[in-house]
């Protein structure tokens, strides 16, 4: 076989692989629920945001896929990055707990408000920007700009109603659909 069929060959097989995989992606990402992300409504103080949050409710998504009893912790690490750790459990309310860790970098020092995560290797690729949270840093509402992924995070597993329905409230108010939302079970 000539040196440039095969070449053509090799290319063709990596630019059938490289395209299977793109189209993958596309297909397993989930739909835009809001086309017009907001920018963050507020400045966010990382070492008020660091320590445990309960995810209340979510936009499903393929890496969370029928976890409950999702907890997020993100704590400093000594090189200064944000270590972060996800833990859920499948089969609620008896499956087990597993967790995976990651970290993240500040995407934006003058707010603090948006960061670029990591779970696989050395690259930033995801964004995490808290849309808004409460003064107190009771709630937080994490998104990211192409409108597919939201949280709606919280420092105990269950608001009262009252505070949970005006935390929807705020979610429609940034532009998404809050029935499009799955609820996050807790114990």
């Amino acid at each position: 076989m000539k040196r440039s069929t095969l070449f053509t060959l090799v290319s063709g097989a990596a630019a059938v692989a490289i395209g299977g995989a793109f189209a993958y992606s596309r297909a397993t990402r989930p739909p835009v629920i809001n086309p017009k992300v907001p920018q963050p409504a507020k400045p966010v103080d990382l070492s008020r945001y660091l320590g445990e949050w309960f995810e209340l409710a979510r936009h499903e998504n393929r890496f969370e896929k029928g976890l409950d009893s999702v907890t997020a912790t993100y704590s400093r690490r000594p090189d200064g990055k944000i270590q972060v750790v996800n833990c859920g459990a499948q089969n609620w309310p008896d499956g087990e707990e597993t967790c995976v860790e990651g970290r993240a970098i500040v995407a934006d020092e003058a707010t603090g408000a948006k960061l670029k995560v990591s779970f696989f290797g050395p690259f930033y690729v995801g964004d995490y920007w808290v849309l808004d949270h409460a003064d107190d840093y009771r709630w937080s509402i994490v998104g990211e700009p192409g409108g597919r992924y939201l949280w709606v995070l919280s420092r105990v597993a269950r608001l009262p109603p009252a505070e949970f329905e005006a935390l929807m409230q705020r979610v429609t108010e940034l532009g998404y659909d809050r029935w499009a939302l799955r609820i996050t079970r807790h114990k």
